[in-house]
């Protein structure tokens, strides 16, 4: 057993489970030269173990602890209650008495003690725990003391901690205590320091909360405190607070909210001189620990002590670069509809297709467009691309490049030729005819079929050789310049007709009406061929029983003994063969798909099953067509009494004409790179059953942690060190909670843009406008598809659509999304199927609650709740 108490100065770095989080920290502080830490010692866990472990009540009682899941909240809080009364009337050893009364003789007995809580789930790099123990301060003489740490090692058991550890995945058996008693001082004033600043992530600008007396009224909340922002060594802000309390040490123990003399409740905490010597001993610390920090500081006869430094675990990484130059990263998973963060096969997967310079951070990709920002005519053509992707991203840009000193212009003659995305006659010499597409879209079924042959013959080493020779051919189908072309004429004779249209005849949106049903669109086809399943599965009620409660996932093998099984089993295996190399955030090739577990769209054909009668998808299609139709002929016939109305009439009918030719085209590139990622897939997971048969991992989907390379190696050698997939599954825990930035620069700084727009209602709730009309109904808050249960007429609110949430679109009336712009996904294939829709929404599954009744209105890009 180890010792049952360590002075500071005797912390190892290695002590982390013998002193917790914030005593390591403590220990590690103690040891900065010219850093000033109130003297103190630990009673380490070991002094804790002694305390419970033979003590069978409390054994039990963790058992009963440990079977219990978040929503037990009664039984959580009862079980709790009894374990702290326990440990309050269970005797410290007296090996541990002794340990604390030598401390205190050394640090002398008749000084105040701040106790505090140090667990060992605390302070980590992932998970700061912050407050979810107890701190007891001004505790003077020994009895005393002892009580207050039975009281800290009780409040490893408060409710809120049990459940904060539920949440984070932590084993409460493996979680122990150690408890802090450091010398009290006395502070004129007191506050934290954040190394980076905790609203824009800015790694250099630093912040300052500061108020007078004890620091337990800021961090308790009950006063307003100064706020000052440094950096490079200047003030660069300062926010002045009333300060009417403060809370101060009584001689005889314990603390005293105090108020403050009103001449004083306005005056700066500390001086401007003081403000800079702290942000030096902050950037210090920094620079000690290796990463941003969240330091409690107080202010004693001029000198600063430091009583706590913590990593700040809230802040989103900076993408990795290879230089010390200011760089602008933008956010893929905003452009790509998938904002989880991907696994590191999934990342490298997307990284050997793509040739756009790309950088890591946080389970996440993102491009560096700086070199694209510096140069005004290649900024243009990103910031016009931006407005039609995600309009918060390019509002978020301008207001860098706004700043005019972060990113260096390139001279004129440096500067890139921009090809003009409006020229007129580039869209005239266009070829308008609809079998270009059919011809991309019948070589990309080929090449998918060649490479379903080749790669069989295949397996080790050769796998990846042919895996990397296949991208090839895969990055030539996807980056075909006559695909690109086709996909932007179809985009600016849609921005023409909506245009014109407003210009010429005072209509909004006009080409979200036209782009209805149009044809060779894979992903809207596919929501209409899983409707046409739920026709299938209609008639059998033995079977739609069977469905309603299926939890087995080879539900296939099993549907057959039911009258019209083998017919429903053919239907879904037709639909799996075309469409079921697809899932939700399909772009990591680690995502399970459709055709690995079909027990995802169940839910969805029910719910077609329940909203539709039979035939309704060609129904559907129809509507759209004749809508369409109709409100072409309506917008010629307007033209046409114009002045020069037959020419307009005769342009508007030719860019109508390539919307409804090659629209559609758009989302089928992303479908052929998601065909052949499953081909890939297939192969490696082939590779990855022979690695658990070798016994060199421990079950297929470990190599979902590896790279592409590095799982080559693995396969060439047979041999891995298994820690590195344990280190990256514990990151990507991490990376989970996250929120990733839409935009980032190489500070940290995380900028956001926001929507300019006027005479709004007071309470609207903004997005950008993606497909017009205006629409009431019930909002369906979703955030994984397999939870849907929709109902006729309700409007679909999530954080973000891919193509697999497409069989939900046919059944909602509306589509709200926290990401998104007029060109992805799902405003996409909302104007395809007409449903008003409002994207861009930032924290819209938040600010929307389910099952309130709102009204979208697509054309605005508002809404309301009712």
């Amino acid at each position: 057993m180890g010792s049952l108490a360590l002075g500071f100065q005797e912390i190892e770095k290695t002590q982390l489970l013998l002193v917790g989080g914030k005593g390591l920290n403590l220990g590690k502080l103690s040891k900065i030269q010219g850093i000033h830490v109130p003297e103190g010692f630990c009673v380490t866990t070991a002094g804790y173990q002694k305390a419970i472990e033979h003590n069978e009540t409390f054994q039990a009682l963790l058992n009963q602890l440990t079977m219990l899941k978040v929503e037990d909240r009664d039984q959580i809080g009862e079980i709790s209650r009894k374990i702290r009364q326990m440990i309050m009337e269970a005797e410290i050893p007296s090996d541990v008495v002794k340990s604390v009364a030598d401390y205190l003789s050394k640090y002398g007995d008749e000084h105040a003690y701040a106790v505090r809580s140090s667990a060992t789930a605390e302070d980590l790099p992932y998970a700061s725990f912050a407050g979810q123990q107890d701190t007891y301060l001004n505790i003077i003489g020994k009895e005393a003391i002892l009580q207050h740490i039975r009281k800290c090692w009780a409040s490893l058991y408060t409710d809120r901690a049990v459940i904060y550890r539920m949440q984070n995945g932590f084993d409460h058996r493996k979680v122990n205590i150690s408890v802090i008693v450091q010398r009290m001082v006395f502070p004129q004033a007191s506050g934290i320091l954040f190394t980076a600043d905790p609203i824009t992530s800015n790694r250099k600008l630093l912040s300052i909360d500061a108020s007078f007396g004890l620091g337990e009224a800021l961090v308790s909340g009950l006063v307003s405190a100064d706020c000052y922002k440094v950096q490079e060594q200047k003030i660069v802000d300062k926010m002045i607070a009333t300060k009417k309390l403060a809370i101060y040490a009584r001689k005889e123990g314990g603390t005293a909210t105090v108020p403050i003399e009103p001449d004083q409740q306005k005056s700066q905490t500390l001086t401007d001189e003081q403000i800079l010597q702290l942000a030096h001993i902050g950037r210090q610390i920094e620079a000690y620990f290796g990463c941003p920090q969240d330091i409690e500081w107080c202010l004693v006869d001029e000198t600063f002590y430091i009583v706590q430094s913590r990593p700040i675990t809230t802040l989103f990484p900076i993408p990795e670069a290879n230089d010390h130059e200011n760089h602008v990263y933008v956010s893929v998973g905003h452009q790509q509809m998938m904002t989880d963060p991907m696994k590191p096969l999934g990342l490298s997967f997307f990284l050997l297709t793509t040739p756009a310079p790309m950088r890591k951070a946080g389970g996440r990709l993102f491009v560096d467009v700086t070199g694209q920002l510096a140069s005004t005519v290649s900024r243009n053509n990103l910031l016009t691309v931006m407005g039609q992707h995600e309009p918060l991203i390019k509002d978020a840009l301008m207001t860098v490049v706004e700043r005019g000193d972060f990113i260096k212009t390139l001279p004129d003659d440096k500067q890139a030729p921009s090809p003009n995305r409006n020229n007129p006659d580039m869209m005239t010499q266009f070829d308008n005819d609809p079998s270009i597409v059919t011809d991309l879209i019948k070589t990309s079924q080929t090449s998918v079929e060649e490479l379903k042959q080749n790669i069989q013959t295949k397996s080790g080493s050769q796998v990846f050789e042919f895996i990397l020779e296949d991208l090839k051919e895969l990055k030539k189908i996807l980056f075909n310049p006559q695909s690109s072309a086709i996909i932007r004429v179809a985009m600016n004779a849609s921005l023409w007709i909506n245009e014109k249209m407003n210009e010429w005849l005072g209509e909004k949106n006009a080409a979200d009406t036209l782009s209805q049903s149009v044809p060779n669109n894979i992903t809207s086809e596919m929501g209409l061929a899983l409707m046409d399943v739920a026709d299938v599965i209609r008639p059998y009620p033995e079977v739609i029983d069977y469905l309603q409660d299926v939890k087995d996932e080879n539900f296939l093998e099993k549907i057959v003994k039911f009258e019209g099984g083998e017919k429903v089993r053919d239907a879904l295996i037709t639909f799996l063969d075309k469409y079921g190399m697809r899932c939700a955030g399909e772009i990591d090739i680690t995502r399970t798909r459709w055709c690995e577990k079909p027990i995802t769209l169940i839910p969805v054909i029910l719910v077609n099953i329940k909203n539709f009668e039979p035939n309704a998808s060609r129904r559907k299609f129809e509507e759209g067509l004749q809508e369409a139709l109709k409100r072409e002929q309506e917008l010629l016939n307007r033209l046409k009494q114009l002045p020069d109305g037959k020419q307009k009439a005769k342009e508007t009918q030719r860019m109508i004409s390539i919307i409804r030719n090659f629209s559609g085209f758009r989302e089928y590139p992303k479908y052929g790179m998601i065909n052949r990622y499953f081909v890939y897939k297939q192969a490696l997971l082939k590779e990855a059953e022979k690695l658990v048969q070798e016994c060199v991992i421990h079950e297929k989907e470990d190599i979902y942690y590896l790279t592409f390379e590095e799982l080559g190696e693995v396969v060439r050698t047979n041999k891995l060190d298994y820690q590195i997939i344990s280190k990256r599954k514990d990151e990507y825990k991490l990376y989970e909670k996250l929120t990733p930035p839409r935009v980032i620069t190489s500070d940290g700084e995380i900028i956001a843009g926001e929507y300019k727009r006027e005479n709004l209602p007071a309470e609207a709730i903004i997005g950008l406008p993606v497909s017009s009309g205006v629409i009431e109904g019930r909002a369906r808050v979703i955030l994984n598809m397999e939870d849907a249960d929709l109902e006729d007429g309700d409007i679909l609110v999530t954080p973000f659509t891919d193509p697999s949430w497409t069989p939900l679109f046919v059944s909602i009336k509306g589509l709200v999304t926290e990401v998104g712009g007029l060109m992805t996904h799902g405003a996409v294939i909302a104007r395809e199927y007409g449903l008003p829709a409002v994207v861009g929404v930032e924290n819209a599954t938040k600010l929307i609650k389910d099952g309130q009744r709102i009204r979208v209105h697509g054309t605005e890009g508002f809404i309301e709740i009712l």
